[in-house]
């Protein structure tokens, strides 16, 4: 049993959806999926399994940034779980974005250590698994949802000091900022520590804010509940399509 995600073996499906509050794991996990059973809730990191289209899913609750989610990522992959994908908000880079936007992501600059640490400070690009990217993709076309597909970057940053931080990004192609996609790709690309084969890992986001030349728009309650909800339906078709 792992320290953290206090599960047996079985008790996570094969497919993990994961967002950052772990109280949006229970929304997700309530308002979407069948004969729920909680399976975690050691420090707070709820988790969830399910059947979604009589499939089996589970949705845990990461927390924020790298170095605690790579926790969790690291003991989903030791209880047998091969496809994870997160399901967060973040912040759009580019003027042409919309509050509610969904963004696939292919990439994530490691603007965080720890998915430098996983590679030993090698130069490393963390990339998405193309199995949910495509499927992701096509997901989303089929329930007429728009949306923006590139890079992203992982800060470990939330406040940001350095002002002109968010131009530099945008002014290179980065479509968003957020804070744990970089390890999760990392991770699953090398399968944790055991160095598990066939570990898959995504990420779909949210825009909840926009960061576009010096000003901050934030998304409303009402608002992201809507495309939360947009998003979760793009990623449980994603994680159980055969």
């Amino acid at each position: 049993m792992p320290i953290h995600l206090r599960a047996e073996q079985g008790d996570y499906a094969d497919a993990v959806l994961l967002p950052g509050d772990p109280l949006r794991a229970k929304y997700i996990a309530d308002t979407y999926l069948d004969d729920v059973k909680q399976v975690n809730s050691e420090r707070g990191l709820l988790g969830f399994t399910g059947t979604w289209e009589g499939k089996p899913v589970s949705v845990q609750g990461t927390g924020m940034g790298c170095p605690g989610a790579t926790i969790v990522f690291e003991e989903l992959i030791q209880l047998g779980c091969t496809k994870l994908m997160r399901v967060g908000t973040c912040g759009g880079l580019q003027s042409h974005h919309a509050l509610g936007d969904l963004i696939v992501a292919l990439t994530a600059v490691p603007a965080d250590q720890t998915a430098m640490h996983l590679v030993g400070g090698e130069p490393h690009c963390p990339t998405a698994s193309w199995e949910l990217i495509h499927g992701a993709v096509h997901a989303a076309k089929e329930i007429g949802q728009p949306m923006h597909v590139g890079p992203i970057v992982s800060s470990d940053l939330f406040y940001n000091p350095n002002e002109g931080q968010y131009e530099r990004w945008s002014q290179r192609g980065v479509l968003a900022v957020e804070m744990e996609a970089a390890a999760l790709f990392t991770v699953t690309a090398i399968g944790g520590i055991g160095k598990t084969g066939g570990v898959h890992g995504g990420c779909l986001l949210t825009v909840s804010d926009i960061i576009v030349e010096g000003v901050f728009t934030r998304i409303t309650d009402e608002e992201l509940r809507a495309a939360v909800d947009r998003m979760t339906r793009v990623a449980l078709a994603t994680v159980t399509h055969d």
